[in-house]
């Protein structure tokens, strides 16, 4: 595996109950994925030594996040399978690429992307980025969680957006950002589509999950969706079986999705991993996300993704550690007193604001059940809910 994050820390936990031996290369020392798994190669991920002995150990390698560098993945696959490959995250980590591909693949999808425009210099900017504001402005590459975005309403901010951006990359003596401009869209609600594909080509998509997302970062998943149609889901999870056959990809992948206020599907990113969103599959599902990704890396059949029951997943960030300048411990016994409440923490070392902490899935074959629970869990935690 290479990373370290809780991402990896889960696939570790699922592969060990599976019988199998996991590596992580990770240069953070005190990383989640390291508390668990059966050795740590504390390496960079560009570390040939450290690669090297990857190699050496695993029969099959993985990655936990998509900016992983793709030549890293790219020297380990001759010598290893690996999944994914780094031809599918060389897409994934440029916003241009995957605008591209989803564009390619839209007779057979017949979903869009957002108009949107690449930026390379303030003298690209033109009548077509007027039609896109307002906007998103996004960094072509390295984003995640909200960042390297932001809202520009005007031409004018537009410019002093880029304006900015440049300024500081000259400072760092650095090569500026190339951006993807995107027009803001009349949203409704946003979902994402977990799919996994074996390497005999063989896929499996999960039920389709509903996501509010709180300041770019991840607030809640609700599973089964509220407002997904028949009609809608069965479209969404097509279209991500179509993506992820095109791309010939083995593992697990996740397509994001806007619900548009006149009923239209819109496809916004992927993430060629197993993703937040489908945290709930370890407690709701037959086979979570982390087995189906152990599955593929191992050439088994995929497992069974049916949904056993109804349940909200609310993640976890630094701030619930925090009363004003005061550090606490959450009441973790009240939580688990919750009759719904699935507890999952990742180990980190030390809470910041803002940082993924762990994440409490409620289950129940009652969605009563599941909301009471989930609207107490935010009270004893001091979470704003809806």
């Amino acid at each position: 595996m290479l990373g370290g994050g809780q991402l990896g820390r889960m696939f570790v936990h699922a592969a060990q109950a599976m019988g199998y031996k996991v590596a992580v290369l990770e240069p953070e020392a005190d990383c989640p994925a390291s508390h668990a798994a059966d050795k740590h190669i504390r390496a960079g991920y560009e570390d040939l030594q450290g690669l090297a002995e990857l190699v050496a150990l695993c029969p099959s390698i993985t990655t936990e996040f998509e900016n992983v560098p793709a030549k890293s993945l790219a020297w380990l696959e001759k010598n290893r399978f690996v999944s994914p490959s780094s031809a599918c995250v060389s897409i994934a980590q440029d916003r241009q690429l995957e605008k591209a591909f989803f564009q390619a693949c839209a007779d057979k999808t017949g979903v869009f992307a957002a108009p949107n425009q690449s930026l390379r210099s303030i003298d690209d900017v033109n009548e077509e980025s007027e039609q896109l504001v307002p906007g998103i402005l996004k960094t072509a590459r390295m984003g995640y969680d909200g960042k390297g975005q932001v809202r520009v309403k005007s031409r004018t901010e537009l410019i002093a957006a880029l304006v900015a951006s440049y300024e500081i990359a000259q400072r760092e003596n650095r090569a500026p950002e190339v951006f993807v401009l995107e027009k803001l869209l009349p949203l409704a609600y946003e979902i994402s589509v977990l799919v996994a594909r074996g390497a005999d080509g063989a896929t499996a998509v999960y039920p389709i999950a509903e996501n509010v997302h709180r300041d770019g970062i991840l607030f809640t998943t609700t599973v089964p969706s509220p407002n997904v149609s028949d009609e809608l889901a069965k479209k969404a999870q097509g279209a991500a079986q179509i993506y992820i056959s095109e791309l010939q990809y083995v593992g697990v992948l996740c397509i994001e999705f806007f619900v548009l206020q006149d009923g239209r599907l819109v496809v916004n990113e992927m993430a060629p991993r197993p993703h937040n969103s489908g945290h709930y599959t370890i407690d709701a599902c037959a086979s979570s996300q982390f087995e189906q990704q152990v599955r593929t890396m191992a050439g088994m059949p995929l497992g069974d993704v049916a949904q056993h029951s109804p349940c909200v997943m609310l993640n976890l960030l630094g701030d619930i550690w925090f009363r004003g300048d005061e550090m606490i411990t959450p009441a973790w016994h009240k939580i688990l007193a919750l009759p719904s409440a699935h507890l999952h923490l990742y180990g980190k070392s030390s809470p910041r604001r803002a940082r993924k902490m762990g994440h409490i899935t409620f289950v129940s074959k009652e969605w009563t059940q599941v909301h009471t629970d989930l609207r107490a869990a935010c009270d004893l935690l001091g979470i704003e809910h809806a």
